[in-house]
């Protein structure tokens, strides 16, 4: 299997960040964005998904938090993307029901070289103890942009903020890890293009 990791440094006035992944870890995360309702969130991303996972953000969250979540996103979408390469031997699909407690959601994947993002919630989802929901939208709009995936989650049940967010970190995270996993049958691109 080749090397499939990618660092990656991004600085602007608004975010500084360094990450570096490889895709086929254990789970093991070293996360630092100033936020820890985030941090939480990228940990357990890391360890479900299998990829190795380091981050270390200065972000402006003196604004607020919509910056550093935000350009997270895109980082670590691209940096996904390259450790991904031509995605020859991949499965390209996953999908994944994840529970937590009362909540309930549901994730499919494509990596398909297309960007798209279709997030399906409940009415007047809750946000998290100082997290808002809007910021889970915005994390993964920004990483199925960057990753360019068609990444389709839908939020089935759920009452609690924090519980609902987790769900869907979790649910992409084993999606995420389905889809980019090499499939012993598979020979060359998964696509009649050839190219993805």
């Amino acid at each position: 299997m080749s090397d499939r990791t990618a660092s990656q440094e991004r600085n602007t006035a608004e975010t500084k960040i360094k990450l570096h992944l490889n895709l086929d870890g254990s789970g093991k995360s070293s996360i630092a964005t100033g936020i820890p309702f985030f941090d939480h969130m990228l940990t357990l991303f890391s360890r479900h998904s299998l990829i190795d996972l380091e981050v270390e953000v200065d972000g402006d969250i003196e604004v607020d938090f919509h910056h550093t979540v935000e350009d997270t996103g895109i980082v670590l979408g691209e940096c996904l993307k390259e450790a991904l390469g031509d995605k020859a031997g991949i499965r390209r699909y996953g999908h994944a029901y994840v529970p937590m407690d009362e909540t309930l959601s549901r994730t499919v994947i494509d990596l398909s070289n297309r960007p798209q993002l279709e997030l399906r919630n409940p009415d007047r989802t809750p946000d998290a103890q100082n997290f808002p929901f809007t910021l889970v939208e915005e994390f993964c709009r920004a990483l199925a942009s960057n990753l360019r995936c068609n990444l389709h989650i839908e939020v089935l049940y759920g009452r609690d903020g924090h519980h609902i967010a987790e769900s869907i970190f979790k649910s992409v995270a084993v999606a995420l890890r389905v889809a980019s996993e090499n499939d012993p049958r598979r020979e060359g691109i998964p696509s009649t293009k050839e190219v993805l």
